[in-house]
């Protein structure tokens, strides 16, 4: 099995990070460690789910993203705009209004990113009618997609080949300019991102050769463009829904929060969000614990897309904003004007994606039964391990220590207890143990004021 490289929008600021080790503790896949006191992220475990950016008290880990000034290399600017960004907004707020808005910032084309999602609903009703192993999982969000790949290997299979809305909606768009005789080399497609994951699926797509949108803008810098302008307004201009986008609809509204996809499919369907529920879910799946399922949607974020880490709101009130503003339209009876038939057509025959392969064993090889040997030393080196998973060797666990020691980024000695019992047996130097836990804290770790101040004393 070849290795599979990917493109990983999470960055460590090395300046402000200081091996706090909350960021380590709040990875699901046992993805971050503690080398010479800063956190470093193994781009092979890495799913880009965000949990440890939210965990980090100081800031330093942030997400790396396209200048919003590339937008102006193109003569069309089109922004690929997620339904969250709008719940964002207090409902005094038109939709108009931030359409407005986002064009006097730059872009010429504003466009729903679940502007097509009633031809991915059909896609994925015929797969449930297909052979396709159940329960599905649909591919729209990759972290969920890289988690798989990554600590369930063998649920690949489950996840249905069908494209997310970010690349329907931009192959929709695309086509459609280019219908209305413009040039292709002078549009640009541009997704507004609520998280990091679905930066790093447009840098190195999954299942695909080549991502379809151009660049992606960070949601939470473009809010608070809008936000200001909104807030520097002299007069508030009066909400009206009939303002919304063309191709939304109360559906469409609905698809990015929790339950969005499953309400809108056959047989027994189930929602999970957070990422931690879902792996606990996924264990059960992966054992056979659950049956009988037909369909699952699995969200990284809790309250799915309106938790996404670059959302300014609180994700409570995007969810009720969003829910409210759909049913208002359905109550005011307003239709989403509907796709042509034509684009209708073109979209579904480029719906498909290549089947999704596993990625190797938690990267302990790229060759399976290299692997398996490879996790029998980790079952082995664990019998020495104290088993508490205190994080102080600056792996996350017992078994992430055995794990590096395995790849030979660790030794048996990086094990704080370890030390103990080698020095208690003499053979490990207590000066050689000082310079280990130097090599994983930093030299600076230990040398604090308060120490030297405690010692003048006790010399006294």
């Amino acid at each position: 099995m070849s290795e599979q490289q990917f493109y990983h929008a999470l960055k460590v600021d090395r300046d402000k990070c200081f091996g706090c080790v909350h960021c380590m503790n709040e990875c699901p896949t046992d993805a971050i460690r503690i080398r010479d006191g800063i956190a470093t992220i193994r781009k092979d475990w890495c799913i880009d789910c965000g949990e440890c950016m939210k965990a980090c008290p100081v800031d330093a880990i942030y997400v790396e993203q396209d200048d919003f000034d590339d937008i102006f290399r193109y003569k069309y600017r089109v922004a690929i705009l997620p339904s969250v960004f709008i719940g964002q907004f207090s409902k005094v707020i038109s939709v108009d209004e931030i359409i407005e808005i986002l064009k006097g910032l730059g872009f010429t084309h504003i466009v729903p990113a679940e502007a097509t999602v009633d031809v991915i609903n059909e896609a994925m009703l015929e797969a449930y009618d297909s052979d396709i192993e159940k329960p599905l999982i649909s591919t729209f969000c990759p972290s969920i997609v890289r988690l798989i790949q990554v600590r369930f290997p063998g649920l690949v299979h489950n996840i249905m080949p069908i494209k997310p809305p970010i690349d329907t909606t931009a192959i929709y768009y695309r086509k459609r300019l280019i219908d209305e005789g413009n040039n292709p080399e002078e549009i640009g497609i541009f997704y507004v991102t609520p998280c990091a994951s679905k930066i790093a699926t447009v840098k190195a797509p999954v299942g695909e050769d080549e991502s379809f949108v151009d660049g992606v803008i960070n949601m939470d810098f473009l809010y608070n463009k809008v936000y200001h302008i909104l807030k520097n307004r002299n007069v508030a201009r009066e909400a009206n829904e009939t303002d919304a986008f063309e191709y939304i609809s109360p559906k469409a509204l609905r698809w990015s929060l929790t339950e969005g996809e499953s309400s809108s499919m056959k047989g027994r369907c189930l929602a999970i969000d957070e990422i931690h529920n879902v792996i606990k879910f996924l264990n059960k799946v992966e054992n056979d614990e659950i049956i009988n399922v037909d369909f699952i949607e699995l969200r990284a974020c809790d309250q799915s897309c309106a938790g996404g880490v670059l959302l300014s709101e609180n994700r409570f009130l995007t969810v009720e904003r969003m829910k409210k503003r759909a049913e208002n339209l359905e109550q005011m009876q307003i239709k989403a004007k509907e796709i042509s038939f034509d684009h209708h057509q073109y979209i579904k025959e480029r719906l498909s994606i290549k089947p999704i392969e596993p990625r190797s064993m938690m990267g302990l090889d790229n060759d399976m039964a290299t692997a398996i040997k490879k996790m029998e030393r980790v079952r082995r080196i664990m019998c020495f391990l104290p088993g508490i998973d205190c994080g102080a060797c600056g792996s996350p666990s017992c078994e992430g220590l055995a794990r590096d020691i395995v790849l030979k980024d660790a030794n048996l000695s990086s094990c704080v207890f370890m030390q103990r019992m080698m020095e208690k047996s003499k053979k490990l130097d207590p000066q050689h143990s000082i310079r280990i836990i130097e090599k994983t804290w930093g030299k600076d770790r230990l040398d604090k004021d308060c120490y030297k101040k405690g010692a003048k004393n006790e010399g006294n």
